[in-house]
């Protein structure tokens, strides 16, 4: 089971890693918008190893059965390593590549609600969007915060997946 764990968690790591990093690299030439795109396949793609994880498994060190707890965990550690790497590469993008993130994606965020709500809407939403950026301030959270959509993203992957790939004797 480690070894599963351990090689799609790599794997998954890997990919999104490289995905999220190497989007990052363009955020002075593309579309904030577009950034975000980058982010959710970089999550799905890196994601998608929780499916292999857990099929590797049952296949290859398990005799082709699985159960739905044992799918489960092997998904949620494979979602673990892909949200901490993850996680930490953001806290390296907003603290040391790009330490301006935060105002720039909250600016990006002000002007697209400009154009969509009314003033006093407007004034409402960005006085809490300021608010709830002051969190980011703080790289940690910042972190976390990657880890912890990830990590939520990969448990609903996880139980799709073992809901899938679960065979008894």
């Amino acid at each position: 089971m480690k070894q599963s764990i351990l090689k799609f968690g790599g794997y998954g790591a890997l990919t999104g890693g490289i995905i999220f990093m190497g989007s990052h690299f363009f955020s002075g030439k593309i579309d904030m918008g577009l950034l975000e795109i980058f982010g959710y396949i970089s999550i799905f793609a890196s994601l998608s190893f929780v499916f292999f994880g857990i099929k590797h498994f049952r296949d290859q060190f398990n005799n082709g059965t699985i159960t739905f707890g044992k799918a489960i965990i092997i998904g949620l550690a494979i979602s673990a390593i892909v949200g901490i790497t993850i996680g930490i590469l953001d806290i390296i993008y907003v603290t040391i590549i790009n330490p301006n993130f935060a105002n720039e994606y909250v600016q990006y965020t002000l002007d697209g609600m400009k154009k969509t709500l009314s003033p006093e809407v407007f004034e409402i939403q960005k006085a809490q969007l300021l608010e709830e950026m002051k969190a980011y301030d703080n790289p940690a959270f910042a972190g976390l915060f990657m880890f912890g959509i990830i990590f939520a993203i990969g448990m609903i992957i996880s139980i799709i997946s073992a809901l899938i790939l679960q065979r008894k004797n």
